[in-house]
């Protein structure tokens, strides 16, 4: 699909990510280079049809992402028929005024397809129902990743040796009058959110107030309307910023945030590095203090192009947070391979624990990870505990844009991303960073922060990172890390 203006150069059609701009000397230049790359292999339609989308569809067919020497940013570029990507690419790589050439990579979400944990529960969101979710503290009886992990449990606030303690991060945040992190901006990246009403076939979520959203962009469908088609966009949303004593439903982490939604990911969770590149971009131009990225590209796959927007967040201080990835099993010789964006400058790379404060069986290890957080599901073998409870969110059922449950097939390191951004949104409204810090030690700050008040699990560093999060340490001033009494497994 070509989704940008061109112009046309010979057989080639050139797309430029932007407004219209007028022709120059450097766009007949990657016109003349292409047609002569093309030209030179001799590329036809059939050996275009074995490269042209690849693996899964690994990657946009007929789209180069291309930076010429001396430009700020990579384009995406449209290829002729018959000419294959990967080939193109290799040859665009040798010419001396190339940066870069790679094919537009696809992102797929973060989340572990769990069986029901209880069958015959429908996950049916009741509203003020008797016993329900409803009910006050009623949200403890499902959000284990939301409970402490020490102290004494009481009938409406157990504790849980997989929490992060958020009874403890509210408490300290609504002593500083910034309760549930109010005044911080966090862009939500991903396959759009149940954010507002439209026609009769989108529907607000009912645990979502409309006035926590701010305006976000459509990246897929290309509009102002980044409503989920899916409800993974729906779930991560929820457990940064659902709303509270509101009666219905469960809640949010940093319930005081703002949403910035931002469409990415389609509605099979599935989206480009041009778009990606371009949301991230969108978000830092727009405001937002933290971004959530809980997708993956494939081990090894180069994204310079997402590289180069989330440098630009980090330059303007924005906090950017992603899923380290999931294993799959047909993957097991990767499970050290973790990807972009986690592994992307400065970002905050985000592996998944279990109920029983383990690390998830899913969750990939590597240099990439720099702390964990609950993503629920099955535990990695050796692991004590056999808890497995998945992360509750209230999202869209399965199939429709209009009816919403609470379903108990939600897990993975996309649900743990979600966890970070919202514990690092508290972080920023809590205080605890010192105003005065610029742009880049703003990152640097929140980073370590959330690295130095975290616990370990007993796991090797390329397995837990610093630990697991702890929302509650995170946000009390003059907190700094955790004693080795602390450790726990």
């Amino acid at each position: 699909m070509l989704e940008y203006p061109g112009w046309n150069f010979g057989a080639v059609a050139v797309f430029a990510i932007g407004p219209a701009m007028q022709l120059t000397q450097r766009k007949l230049a990657l016109g003349a280079a292409l047609i002569a790359c093309v030209a030179t292999l001799g590329v036809t339609a059939a050996t275009a049809a074995a490269n042209a989308i690849g693996s899964a569809r690994a990657f946009a067919p007929r789209q180069l992402v291309v930076k010429f020497a001396g430009e700020e940013r990579g384009r995406t570029i449209g290829l002729p028929q018959g000419a294959g990507v990967i080939a193109t690419a290799h040859a665009l790589r040798a010419k001396p005024n190339v940066e870069y050439a790679e094919p537009n990579y696809a992102a797929h979400a973060s989340a572990v397809e769990l069986e029901p944990i209880d069958p015959d529960d429908p996950g049916t969101l009741e509203i003020g129902a008797p016993g329900s979710t409803a009910t006050p503290g009623g949200w403890a009886t499902r959000q284990w990743d939301f409970l402490d992990y020490t102290g004494t449990a009481t009938t409406k606030l157990p504790i849980s040796p997989g929490g992060i303690d958020a009874p403890g991060a509210w408490a300290n945040l609504e002593a500083v009058g910034r309760p549930g992190g109010r005044g911080v901006v966090v862009a939500v990246l991903d396959s759009g959110i149940a954010y507002r009403d439209l026609g009769t076939t989108y529907v607000r979520s009912p645990d979502f107030s409309a006035e926590q959203f701010i305006p976000g962009e459509d990246f897929v469908d290309h509009d102002r309307l980044p409503l989920d088609e899916n409800g993974h966009g729906t779930h991560v949303a929820g457990t940064i910023a659902e709303q509270t004593n509101n009666g219905l439903g469960l809640t949010g982490l940093a319930y005081g945030v703002k949403l910035m939604p931002v469409r990415v990911l389609n509605r099979a969770n599935v989206g480009y590095a041009n778009r990606i590149a371009a949301g991230v971009r969108f978000a830092v131009e727009h405001h937002a203090q933290v971004i959530n990225m809980s997708f993956n590209f494939a081990c090894g796959e180069k994204v310079p192009q997402v590289d180069e927007a989330l440098r630009e967040a980090y330059d303007h201080g924005v906090v950017t947070v992603a899923s380290g990835g999931n294993l799959s099993a047909s993957a097991s010789s990767v499970k050290s391979c973790v990807s972009e964006p986690a592994t992307g400058p400065r970002v905050i790379g985000v592996g998944g624990t279990t109920e029983g404060g383990c690390i998830g069986s899913y969750s990939l290890a590597g240099k990439g990870i720099d702390v964990v957080a609950p993503g629920g599901g099955t535990p990695a073998a050796g692991c004590p505990s056999i808890l497995s409870r998945p992360i509750y969110q209230v999202t869209l059922k399965n199939g429709t844009t209009d009816e919403f449950a609470i379903p108990s097939n939600y897990a993975g390191t996309s649900m743990a991303a979600a966890h970070v951004s919202a514990t690092a949104a508290l972080v920023l409204a809590s205080g605890v960073i010192p105003q005065s810090l610029k742009s880049k030690a703003r990152v640097r700050a929140v980073t370590q922060r959330l690295k130095v008040t975290a616990r370990s699990l007993g796991y090797p560093k390329t397995v837990q990172g610093a630990g697991l999060i702890d929302a509650g340490r995170a946000t009390t001033p003059g907190t700094t890390g955790l004693a080795a009494s602390r450790e726990v497994r």
